[in-house]
């Protein structure tokens, strides 16, 4: 859908003139459900062998519907979860999904290079979204998907689990009482060794790089853990295979500055494992390792306690929450706007390690 150019100024007055009236019309006039359907579009490694699993220990929410490009796939998850043919889509006659009202959300689970695409056509469609992370490539790209979303009042919300996570919520909640003071220093690092050699990750134009993959997470929890947003950043790429990772980044490292004077240490990679989370205070400390794990987040801090809370499936928690709070008409937990911040920051990543210089984020 062709959307009017907005100043970024406009666009965050656009959004704070219609914060309160994102959703409650179009669910007012809705029957009222004791579970909403999703349909999971793109499936993949993560809605194969996560979210669709995940979805029958939910709630709140049940798997209603898929959507693919691959016929082979039907039959196969037909059989395991009883989808019928009704709810069945490709990515040709996917807007007729408009027209079943057994669907209530669509769960983007695609490439990066299409979230912006298939959130504008699901929020035209009439249906809340639900965009895996990273939101999109670029700030525009995440902006037309807000825009879509606001304009056709349903919701849309980034799947960022972790902020979903008990342990995770506990570290923010120290963070934002200021339980050990303000913090300092914020490490974080997430990656994995990445085997494959021809993959949409390691490809520029699908959105690939482990920037987006991973480095998605120990910056959104450097601005989970200071409650502030960077204001520059500094960045280099570093590859120990040059020959597969030709057009994106292997490994990244960057720093972020805030401007309550905290710094943050980050790096994501997909040529090594890494996964740990430290938060240095005024007065003490805090850390989870891993911090971004599928389970098993676990840590501690200065004073003695620990971090060990557990949850049967934080995909189901996270599309409960979410669920939940769109059947009654609150603001999601990580909405769109939060995977807009992320993107905004990523791009001043990609071009301070392009300029080796300190980029600052406006």
């Amino acid at each position: 859908m062709a959307t009017p150019t907005t100043t970024r100024r406009q666009f965050i007055h656009t959004l704070s003139l219609g914060a309160g009236a994102l959703m409650l019309p179009n669910i007012l006039c809705r029957p009222q459900k004791d579970r909403l359907g999703i349909a999971l579009v793109g499936l993949g490694y993560y809605s194969t062998d996560l979210l669709a699993p995940a979805l029958r220990q939910t709630r709140h929410c049940y798997l209603a519907g898929i959507v693919t490009g691959s016929p082979g796939k039907i039959p196969v998850w037909q059989k395991e979860y009883g989808i019928p043919d009704r709810n069945v889509y490709d990515y040709e006659n996917f807007d007729r999904i408009a027209d079943n009202p057994e669907i209530d959300i669509v769960y983007v689970v695609l490439p990066t290079s299409m979230h912006s695409e298939y959130c504008v056509r699901a929020a035209n469609a009439g249906k809340h979204v639900f965009c895996e992370k990273p939101m999109a490539r670029t700030v525009a790209e995440c902006e037309a998907a807000i825009r879509a979303c606001r304009y056709n009042r349903v919701s849309l919300a980034v799947g960022y689990r972790m902020q979903h996570e008990p342990n995770t919520q506990e570290l923010i909640r120290i963070g934002r009482e200021q339980v050990f003071g303000r913090p300092t220093l914020v490490k974080a690092s997430a990656g994995y060794y990445d085997g494959r050699s021809d993959h949409w990750k390691q490809k520029k134009a699908m959105g690939g790089g482990a920037m987006y993959d991973m480095g998605v997470y120990p910056l959104n929890a450097a601005r989970y853990c200071t409650g502030e947003e960077p204001i520059a950043v500094t960045a280099r790429h570093s590859t120990k295979r040059p020959e597969i990772y030709t057009e994106v980044d292997e490994t990244t490292h960057f720093e972020l500055e805030f401007p309550g004077g905290a710094r943050a240490e980050c790096a994501t990679s997909l040529g090594m494992s890494m996964n740990d989370l430290r938060v240095d205070y005024e007065n003490g400390w805090a850390e989870l390792s891993p911090f971004q794990s599928y389970s098993g987040i676990r840590g501690e801090a200065s004073d003695g306690r620990r971090f060990d809370a557990r949850i049967p499936n934080q995909q189901a928690r996270q599309m409960d929450d979410d669920a939940l709070a769109i059947m009654e008409g609150r603001p999601m937990l990580v909405p769109g706007e939060e995977g807009l911040r992320d993107i905004r920051v990523v791009e001043a990543v990609y071009e301070a390690a392009r300029t080796d210089t300190r980029v600052e984020i406006r």
